[in-house]
């Protein structure tokens, strides 16, 4: 193979050959890259307009990982490559960057392993959506017309005709217009015409027109005219946003640059300048250095241009105010920044600082810096110089200590966020308060013990998500406390915070209400739900002030009687053990008003009630009331309010409903379900008829006893939208797996968008049907199976991201004792719960910075910037989702798995999204549902329960009924025969069992096919045909045995007769319905169909049915069984015949020839048809064994047994089963008797097959 002048770069190919793979599989660090043109050129500027040019000059590159960017652009004649990452921006590599190595690296970090894989992987083109090589740096038009717009056009000064109309060249650069002569364009004489504030309008006396006129007394217009409709939009456009500014700043954002455009600095006008998210260099001829010609320049953004070090030549643009420099992979500041002395804000924001210069205290103006995200292990000293600053945003850093004798130095200083720090431990040197500090942030840290009584003016705490076991604060001016999900067990406020307003504590491990709590006298809103409270003190029921109070999930008994009015607007009491309420509650105080009378909302879930007092009439107000899960039996009379509107009463006890005469116009949603013993009336519900949304029970469909299941598992799925109007989750279900060797299920949600849950539901299973067949390791193939899906998403996976979630339920081959294993894959919020022995099993992690602290430190290492509500970059508070590439690499694709053996106690697999696991907890999820019959009311019910907790939100929620367990056997060792399509068999008691034959051909009754066959695995579809060159004979040389049917659960034991993997061919026919073939016409000898195209799976491989006969049927210690329990394996089924076998019922033995099985023939699961039926794949495999004595056709095809109609099976009749136990007597009399090798053998139950 030709080398490309270089040791490592080889000629560039439009398509991989057979050279080029054998080349690439001698060493992994060999690949390609993928190089494309440009997309669009622009025109220069002498040229009369601007045109694009889409370029269709892809190839690939074939190199290893050493070569350089260099390297490739000389054998491919280019002067540089560019990078674009996500489809966003574009980089220009440096010559000695490695472009396959980037790839590599790439792939190394999304979580590719496997050196071989990520091989492959690279050389996928579908890898463009997240990473591609340009020959030609492309630009987008749209991008093009805001940084710059240039052509030759006629031109006329003034608003009078005086003036004649002249070519001149025309630039439209920030937020100036500028006409200059096109000889002279290169000497300066040009004219400069502002149009912040002017007018551009178009002019109707000439075609494609536009007048430019700048704002002032003293303005000047120019016309100009232009030759395309297509040009005079553009510059109309983009002239039109600039003349609408009030001031004059110009937005290059994300644009790729590397430096400004040389016009732009005749626009002295400008004072603020935005070039966020480009590559902007130094020293160019537009570059960072040249900025201090902007002489009016105050505000300018940089953040996120990956500079690597300060550009010192700022420091010399005095007029700055503004200046941000986020995400640079700064190290330090130099000491010139402290001659910005104008500077008010400054933004670090993201970078490597550990120290800030002492020439930073010059800046006597700044009042606002920000230093989050960086490595400070303290607090700067400058702060103390810095007198204008108020606060201390320090967030994200490498604190451990939290010094407040640092801070009482700092008496300018009021607000201080140490959020997402590694506090652990607080110092107080002297006891000397703080009267300066109003509002301290502490969230996301490490701290046991908090004392913050020094801080005497202190008005609003966050400290969420710490490991506080007890927190002391003074109260003088507390007004706001947040102190969720720590270890609280005290919580100490002195004096009592008299202006305290808002108390929130839940999540805690509290017995009681603080004292002080109750002495507030301005608070409206306490939460204290999921604690250990037993009871809720008279005094916090008394409160005048109390608007809202949060109780749920506690040890509540009972509530205290009330005596006097309160304002209590929302009362949550949900899920305690309450099991009644005082009857006095809703009753009138002592000053005749209700004592409830402004509650609005009420929430009664998941206690013990029996009853809700009659006086609840009295709260007019009240316009929710949740009750669910209860033991109501007497709906509540809140049919009379005036202003309710949702109702939950499900899950309770109601048997009727007393309902007034006429109902309040209000009323939204009534929820009734779970009351089982509930019976509403004609009458009632056209009375419910105005009702938006009416939820009742549907009355179960009417079941047969007969029906038998033999699956493993079987779902119910539930989706509800909430108040949202759309719906933004997918779920995936795929009961039969890989042609039915397991199962699949899924869980996709996009929070906000729609297209990517679908997309993952379309397409996850065949990428993880793939995956399973190149790799065993259920690590492996689920991970890529996340990780190509990732891929596969294409351009809507740039901006748009999804959680996911995949459960594949699969044979144990590595654990013996189990049948079957779950391996579970998750990234984002949703979860998957297993139900064990009645206990939930968690199989999931969630991706999140709250719930994910090692997450939350790696985003944080990679100086993501997580902002005040826990979102990384303000955008999702996911740190692992499938899509969003632009935010690679905070967010990534990498899946958490999980596997388990699937063992009898497994009783189901709940799986849901973010919104339903926010209202519901594992063990109440898995108790809810654990005693419903129906997966689908079981996953309504989850969702159900999710709404009247509360949640707005999209709720979608799959509940897997698994079946794994000794029930689920469907072996004859039980007792057990699989159902026919329909799942109907019937048994009868045979004294005398007839002997086993062979029928002839006349009877129509293929003998083993007919009864083992059974429709299960015949298939209405057409195969592919057999081979007709294999020697076949006849079906006359008597009835073959069969092995005896195993399920899954108990696998037939190896004998060691074959020793070879089965391959499989189908075998198809096309007959009559008089049991010929449609080309010769002629019987198959011992075959019956009735027309039907068949398909069978055959082992081509198996032994002729003459030497099966010889094989052994049962092992020396089975038993004989005893005619009563061959009695009850027979098995009766009606078979569609011609008129001639009209009436027939024919035996058919059972016994079997016990075979060892390969792993796909013993396989562990039964295939399922289009029709429901289920069989065990090695009966199939056996029973075409006996297929291949079959007499050979002319036309290559075999004609099997036809498939069932379920119309045409039935139970046999009490009735009948003595008329048909004769005619299957005399039948059998009538047969020749046995070869006297086959009395000597132990005879199973048998199974027959009738004609009508």
């Amino acid at each position: 193979m030709k080398r490309n002048g270089s040791r490592h770069c080889l000629n560039r190919r439009s398509r991989f050959g057979s050279r080029e793979r054998d080349w690439l599989r001698e060493d992994v660090k060999r690949g390609c890259v993928y190089l494309y043109g440009a997309d669009t050129a622009t025109a220069t500027a002498a040229s009369a307009s601007a045109t694009a040019s889409s370029s269709s000059d892809l190839h690939l590159v074939l190199c290893t990982v050493d070569t350089p960017a260099s390297e490739i652009c000389a054998g491919e004649g280019r002067e540089r490559l560019y990078l674009q990452l996500h489809g966003d921006l574009v980089r220009r590599l440096e010559p000695t960057e490695r472009p396959l190595q980037i790839v590599y690296d790439y792939l190394s970090r999304l979580g590719f392993d496997d050196p071989v894989r990520i091989q492959e992987e690279a050389a996928n083109p579908d890898l463009g959506c997240m990473l591609r090589f340009y020959g030609e740096k492309p630009c987008q038009m749209d991008h093009l017309d805001r940084i710059l717009l240039s052509g030759i056009y006629n031109v006329r000064k003034g608003k009078t005709q005086l003036h004649k109309w002249a070519e001149r060249l025309v630039v439209l650069c920030g937020t100036c217009l500028i006409v200059s002569s096109v000889k002279d364009c290169q000497t300066g004489k040009m004219h400069i015409l502002p149009l912040v504030g002017g007018k551009v309008e178009e002019v109707k006396r000439r075609q494609y027109c536009l007048a430019f006129s700048s704002a002032g007394a003293q303005a000047q217009t120019y016309h100009v005219s232009f030759e395309t409709l297509a040009e005079y939009q553009r510059w109309q456009r983009q002239s039109s946003k600039v003349v609408s500014q009030r001031i004059s700043t110009v937005d290059l954002s994300c644009h790729s640059l590397e430096e400004v455009p040389e016009h732009l600095f005749y626009s002295q006008d400008i004072t603020y300048l935005n070039l966020r998210h480009n590559f902007m260099q130094l020293e160019r001829p537009g570059g960072l250095d040249t900025f201090y010609k902007f002489s009016q320049l105050k505000g300018l953004n940089l953040s996120h241009n990956k500079l690597g070090s300060f550009p010192v030549l700022l420091c010399e643009i005095s007029t700055l105010t503004e200046l941000n420099l986020s995400c640079n992979g700064f190290h330090d500041l130099p000491s010139q920044i402290g001659n910005l002395l104008n500077l008010q804000t400054l933004c670090l924001d993201g970078n490597f600082l550990t120290t800030l210069p002492e020439e930073l205290g010059n800046l006597q103006q700044l009042s606002s810096l920000g230093i989050s995200f960086n490595n400070f292990s303290q607090i700067p000293k400058v702060y103390e110089k810095l007198t204008m600053l108020d606060k201390v945003v320090m967030a994200g850093n490498q604190l451990e200590v939290l010094n407040l004798e640092v801070l009482n130095c700092m008496s300018h200083v009021k607000h201080v966020d140490l959020r997402m720090n590694h506090l652990k431990t607080m110092v107080i040197e002297n006891l000397e308060g703080n009267k300066y500090i109003t509002h301290m942030d502490l969230r996301d840290n490490q701290l046991t013990d908090l004392d913050l009584s020094s801080l005497c003016n202190l008005e609003q705490l966050h400290c969420e998500r710490n490991q506080l076991r007890e927190l002391t604060l003074s109260g003088f001016s507390l007004r706001t406390l947040y102190a969720n999900s720590n270890r609280l067990t005290a919580v100490n406020v002195y004096p009592v915070p008299s202006l305290l307003t808002s108390l929130e504590l839940c999540r805690n491990l509290l017995e009681c209400v603080p004292d002080w709590a109750c002495e507030a006298k301005k608070i409206e809103i306490l939460d204290v739900s999921y604690n250990l409270l037993t009871e809720i003190p008279v005094r916090i029921l008394s409160s005048l002030s109390l608007r809202k109070l949060m109780v749920g999930h506690n040890h509540v008994q009972n509530l205290p009687a009330l005596v006097e009015h309160i304002p209590l607007e929302v009362l949550d009491i949900q899920h305690n053990l309450l099991t009644r309420l005082p009857d006095t509650l809703f009753s009138k105080a002592l000053n005749k008003l209700n004592k409830l009378e402004q509650l609005e909302e009420l929430n009664l879930s998941g206690n013990k009630l029996k009853t809700i007092p009659t006086t609840i009439a009295n709260c007019k107000r009240l316009h929710t009331l949740v009750a669910h899960s209860n033991h109501i039996s007497i709906f509540p009379e809140i049919l009379q309010l005036p202003q309710i509107q949702f109702v939950d009463l499900s899950c309770n006890d109601l048997t009727e409903i007393l309902i007034p005469e006429s109902l309040p116009a209000t009323l939204q949603d009534l929820d009734l379900t779970g009351n089982t013993n509930l019976v509403l009336e004609h009458k009632t519900l056209d009375t419910f008829s105005h009702i938006t949304t009416l939820k009742i029970d549907q009355k179960p469909l009417p079941t047969t006893d007969s029906t038998v299941t033999s699956t493993f598992w079987s779902h119910g799925l539930a989706e509800m939208a909430g108040q949202r109007n759309k719906l933004c989750i997918s779920a995936l279900a795929v009961d039969n797996f890989a042609e039915g060797v397991g199962a699949v299920y899924g869980m996709f949600d996009g929070d906000r968008n729609e297209e990517l849950p679908r997309l993952l539901q379309c397409t996850m299973a065949d990428v993880l049907l793939e995956e399973v067949q190149q790799s065993t390791n259920d690590t492996v193939f689920m991970a890529h199976t996340f990780l190509v899906s990732h891929r596969k998403l294409g351009m809507a996976g740039q901006k748009l991201g999804s959680s996911a979630l995949l459960c594949y339920i699969r044979p144990d081959t590595a654990d013996p004792t189990s049948s079957f294993s779950l391996t579970v894959a998750n990234v984002g919020t949703c979860q998957a719960v297993l139900c064990r022995s009645g206990k939930p099993l968690p199989l999931s992690k969630v991706f999140s910075l709250e719930q994910d602290p090692e997450e939350a430190q790696r985003v944080k290492d990679q100086k993501a910037i997580i902002t005040e509500d826990n979102k990384v970059n303000g955008v999702t508070c996911c740190t692992r989702l499938l899509g969003c590439t632009y935010l690679y690499p905070w967010i990534l694709p990498k899946p958490h798995i999980s596997s388990t053996p699937l063992t009898i106690q497994d009783e189901l697999l709940i799986l849901g999204n973010k919104a339903l696991w926010e209202h519901l907890s594992y063990t109440e999820a898995v108790n809810a549902v654990c005693h419903v019959q129906d997966p689908l009311a079981a996953a309504k019910k989850l969702c159900t329960l999710a709404q009247s907790y509360g949640c707005q939100d999209n709720v979608g929620a799959m509940v897997v009924y698994l079946n794994v367990g000794e029930e689920g056997c469907t072996c004859e060792m039980n007792g057990l025969t699989l159902p026919g399509p329909v799942g109907f068999a019937s048994t009868a008691a045979i004294k005398d069992p007839p002997k086993p034959t062979t029928p002839s051909s006349s009877s129509g009754i293929a003998s083993e096919f007919s009864s083992e066959m059974s429709t299960s695995e015949v298939s209405s579809e057409v195969g592919s045909t057999a081979s007709d060159e294999h020697n076949t004979v006849g079906l006359d040389a008597g009835l073959l045995s069969r092995p005896e049917r195993r399920c899954s659960l108990h696998p037939t034991p190896t004998s060691g007769v074959f020793q070879r993997q089965p391959s499989c061919a189908t075998f198809s026919s096309n007959q009559s319905d008089n049991g010929l073939d449609s080309d010769d016409d002629q019987p198959v000898e011992g075959v019956m169909t009735n027309g039907s195209k068949v398909e069978v799976e055959v082992d081509i491989h198996c032994c002729r049915g003459r030497q099966l006969e010889n094989s052994p049927t049962l092992r020396e210690n089975s038993p004989t069984p005893c005619l009563e329990e061959r009695a009850r394996g027979l098995v009766f089924g009606i078979r569609r015949q011609n008129s001639v076998n009209s009436g027939i019922l024919l035996p058919v033995s059972k016994d079997k020839t016990e075979l060892q099985k390969s792993p796909s023939t013993s396989c562990l699961y039964g295939k399922k048809l289009s029709n429901g039926s289920i069989v065990p794949l090695e009966d199939s495999l056996n029973l075409i064994e006996v297929a291949t004595e079959a007499p050979r056709k002319k036309t290559g095809y075999f004609a099997a047994p036809a498939q069932l109609e379920p119309e045409d099976q039935f139970v046999v009749p009490r009735d009948l089963e003595e008329e048909v136990k004769e005619q299957m007597k005399h039948h059998q009399e009538s047969r020749p008797e046995p070869d006297s090798s086959e009395e000597g053998r132990t005879e199973l139950a048998e199974e027959f097959d009738t004609a009508l």
